[in-house]
């Protein structure tokens, strides 16, 4: 199997767990958004799962790989999945989806001895959820190992994170960043790239929205409202322009986390006060980022936000 690009020491860390008598029955998958954590614990979940002689499914189709998902967000769009059409889904994982879980994981797996449940991303857990789940995680099964994803591992539960062997993912260096986007975005202009991998903080999955998204007018403007304010509101204006006016929630993600990456660039570029500023600015943005997939933000007070935001980074030093 081909290791994904940049995680070869969270490979070897695996499959020497994997390859011990007493492999641990929890993981918590942590990193940067983007990073590819969720594609790593699809292909961990089918080598752990393997069974020498017996042709395996892709991960997605594997009767003995779980991952609950979010549902259709309504009835009426219940319905569009039914017909086979795109629809829109929840925001978190309901305790429905992990109570469906646990009750298959009181029946034998289908294809060996082993079952993977992967929890993708863990962070959308609603509360009763996650206290499901953690009772699963207390008592698990013979033979269940869970694969947990995470973002903000902030957002779990202390006593989940408790049961769960740490697997870190860290941000790629500019090399593979680079060699990512080449393969990948093949019809990205050099400038595009060069942008990309400055904004994404070592994220190729960031890297690859910025150029999907066509961010690098936004993230123009975003370094100019950092480095000339917007007394008269101008550039919060192009700001909206550039985001659109009415972004879908994906759209406004991109621009938030975008926003934090320019934002954290700024760290260590000025005195004792100014990096003070840069980090409060940074923690708001980290907060609206964290609210935007279960508020419902009107999407001009979000571009407003931000643009407030990065401008008063523009103040006197004295003054931030």
């Amino acid at each position: 199997m081909t290791d994904l690009a940049g995680h070869e020491g969270a490979w070897r860390e695996f499959r020497a767990a994997l390859a011990s008598p007493r492999m641990h029955h929890a993981w918590m998958l942590t990193g940067l958004k983007g990073l590819g954590k969720g594609q790593f614990a699809r292909a961990a979940a089918a080598e752990l799962v393997a069974e020498p002689g017996i042709p395996q499914p892709p991960a997605e189709a594997h009767p003995d790989i779980l991952i609950p998902e979010h549902p259709p967000e309504n009835k009426d769009e219940a319905k569009k999945r039914e017909d086979g059409g795109e629809y829109r889904r929840k925001r978190a994982i309901p305790i429905e989806e992990i109570r469906t879980l646990i009750q298959r994981l009181h029946t034998r797996p289908t294809l060996g001895s082993r079952r993977a449940v992967i929890i993708d991303p863990a962070d959308d857990l609603e509360r009763n959820a996650a206290n499901a789940l953690l009772k699963a995680l207390e008592e698990p099964p013979a033979g269940t190992y869970f694969l947990l994803v995470t973002h903000r591992p902030g957002r779990l539960l202390p006593t989940i994170r408790s049961r769960c062997r740490v697997l870190r993912f860290n941000p790629l260096d500019h090399a593979a960043m680079e060699r990512i986007l080449r393969e990948s975005a093949p019809q990205a202009e050099a400038a595009a790239r060069a942008a990309a991998i400055a904004a994404a903080e070592g994220s190729p999955g960031a890297a690859l929205d910025f150029v999907d998204q066509d961010l690098g007018r936004l993230h123009q403007v975003m370094l100019r409202l950092i480095a000339e304010g917007d007394e008269h509101f101008a550039l919060r204006g192009e700001l909206a322009e550039e985001i659109g006016t009415r972004p879908d929630r994906e759209r406004q993600q991109a621009a938030v986390d975008l926003a934090r990456a320019v934002v954290a660039a700024e760290l260590g570029r000025g005195d004792a006060r100014r990096n003070q500023a840069v980090i409060q600015v940074h923690g708001d943005l980290v907060r609206l980022s964290g609210q935007l997939p279960t508020y419902n933000f009107d999407p001009a007070l979000v571009v407003m936000e931000i643009g407030a935001l990065l401008a008063s980074l523009a103040m006197p030093r004295e003054a931030a």
